[in-house]
């Protein structure tokens, strides 16, 4: 499906046999507004599109999803219960884990800058 509202209006004109020109008259319009849409050098409403599609007979259908953001909401629950020096001690316990699993040695890292 066309997320363009220019292509998605275009692709039901053309479904229907319309003209610019008798979507235009349909509309109340130019048949120049209806090109600047459909070229996408101008953005309609998405009343202004679900109105000029409904002249066509079609209905404009829109709809959102939560996505998913990598992030373990569960986990962050978790911590917003415990107190600010509970998260702070976390935190530092954290960053201990980090270092000692770097993955190489002081000496291996001063190899590396000879």
């Amino acid at each position: 499906m066309s997320l363009e509202p220019g292509k998605l209006l275009r692709e039901a004109r053309v479904r229907h046999g319309l003209s610019q020109e008798r979507l235009a008259i349909r509309a109340g319009t130019t048949q120049s507004a209806i090109s600047r849409i459909e070229q996408e050098r101008g953005s309609p409403t998405v009343r202004t599109l679900e109105e000029l599609l409904h002249l066509m007979g079609e209905e404009l259908v829109l709809g959102s999803e939560k996505r998913d953001t990598g992030i373990d909401l569960t986990l962050n629950r978790a911590n917003l219960a415990l107190t600010p020096s509970e998260r702070i001690e976390r935190g530092l316990d954290f960053a201990d884990l980090v270092r000692r699993n770097r993955g190489g040695s002081r000496d291996s890292r001063r190899l590396g800058e000879l």
